[in-house]
């Protein structure tokens, strides 16, 4: 466990920090998800996951659930669209307790975050939101001038100063040639097994919904789950078997005859 101060100057405890992560970069495999709540966040935490990442204005409550894993806060693309918007969201998210911040802006972006020695996760690959210049949704890399064009584009955000990339969708071979030779650690999101951290969100891991994108896995079935304790809780509702006894407060008899003797005089 590493001690480190956060941007608000409290005392805390890391178990990996940025320069942990760039010098364990293809040592070992790394493991992250989603957390948006305190409860994911801990969930992730009690799993034994690497790393977390969340929207931005969600810090806090992640930092309460896992006070000790590298957080991530996302700025989201719409909501902050001057510099200024994205240099304060970017310090406030740190001051909530984050450990770096994600962006899926351009290297200018990139390079404004980095001189502030923010530790900037940047986003290459399939970007839903600008997928149209993609010709929609689709794998990256399939030919080998895209293949190359991205590359090119991870080398321009290697100058602009990220620290890491949410590489989404990227065709497996090329994703692990380029985690080979980019000083980007690199978190797979439906790009194979060959980057530095497999990624996946974690309603897609648990199964919250009923469809899931083609790269994503459900390990669980809360879509399912839920549904049926809903469902055996009114069935338990309407049928009286729902609350017990044993679920209800009560009273003496004595104080409930006392109670309904004061009903009749009142009443």
């Amino acid at each position: 466990m590493k001690r480190i101060y956060d941007w608000d100057a409290r005392p805390q405890t890391r178990t990996l920090t940025a320069a942990d992560l760039q010098a364990l970069k293809g040592t070992r495999k790394f493991v992250q998800t989603t957390a948006n709540t305190a409860e994911e966040a801990a969930a992730a935490r009690d799993a034994g996951l690497d790393l977390i990442m969340g929207n931005a204005q969600n810090t806090a409550a992640a930092r309460a659930g896992a006070p000790d894993l590298f957080f991530t806060a996302a700025i989201p693309l719409p909501d902050f669209p001057t510099e200024t918007d994205v240099l304060r969201a970017a310090f406030q998210a740190m001051k909530d307790g984050a450990d770096s911040v994600y962006t899926a802006r351009g290297p200018h972006i990139v390079e404004m975050l980095a001189r502030e020695d923010i530790p900037v996760m940047c986003h290459l690959g399939l970007v839903p939101r600008k997928s149209t210049w993609r010709g929609g949704l689709r794998a990256v890399g399939g030919t080998a001038d895209e293949a190359l064009a991205l590359w090119a584009e991870f080398r321009a955000m290697e100058d602009a100063g990220a620290f890491s990339v949410e590489a989404e969708v990227i065709c497996d071979r090329v994703m692990e040639q380029i985690t080979r030779r980019t000083r980007l650690l690199t978190s797979s999101l439906g790009s194979g097994p060959g980057a530095d951290i497999i990624y996946l969100f974690q309603n897609d891991i648990c199964g919250e919904g009923p469809t899931r994108p083609r790269h994503a896995r459900a390990f669980g079935d809360l879509h399912a789950a839920r549904r049926a304790a809903l469902g055996a809780f009114r069935d338990a509702a309407l049928c009286g078997a729902f609350p017990s006894p044993t679920e209800t407060a009560s009273l003496p008899d004595s104080e409930y005859d006392a109670f309904l003797t004061g009903l009749d005089r009142k009443s």
